[in-house]
């Protein structure tokens, strides 16, 4: 898949951005990435409320393979391919992939912020481990 080809497959869900990424490209809309254009297909993103479409169409979930075993990334499926012959339901998809992609980075969030002060604490706790650290084998010399 070429770049032009993906702009005319998105022409009815309206504009997109297209960008190198991986082996293909990663297609974003309102500055969310929503699909993967991949030499094995392209894939949409997928969560708990989409994943049973995609299984009633016999799609599976983008794998890749690494020296030790197959990586099953279960946030992407293969969009059907009876979707590239008709723009509008493949429209209707990418809104839905679209939707998912924004309900997970919504998910994300919360954590990187708990994340966050996570390491903040921690960088207090340092110095105070450290010094106690010291105290203790200072203690255990003088014994």
């Amino acid at each position: 898949m070429d770049r032009e080809f993906l702009v005319d497959l998105f022409a009815n869900f309206g504009p997109v951005t297209i960008r190198r990424m991986f082996s293909g490209y990663g297609i974003s809309a309102d500055g969310t990435n929503f699909a993967l254009a991949l030499r094995a297909g392209l894939y949409f993103r997928a969560d708990e409320a989409t994943i049973p479409q995609y299984e009633a169409e016999g799609s599976k979930p983008f794998q890749y393979q690494t020296r030790a075993k197959t990586v099953t990334v279960n946030s992407y499926w293969q969009l059907p391919a009876r979707l590239f012959d008709d723009t509008e339901q493949l429209s209707e998809w990418a809104r839905a992939a679209l939707a998912a992609a924004q309900r997970a980075a919504l998910k994300k969030r919360p954590k990187a912020r708990k994340t966050a002060k996570k390491a903040a604490a921690t960088k207090k706790a340092a110095p105070r481990k450290a010094a106690a650290k010291k105290t203790a084998k200072k203690a255990k010399r003088k014994r």
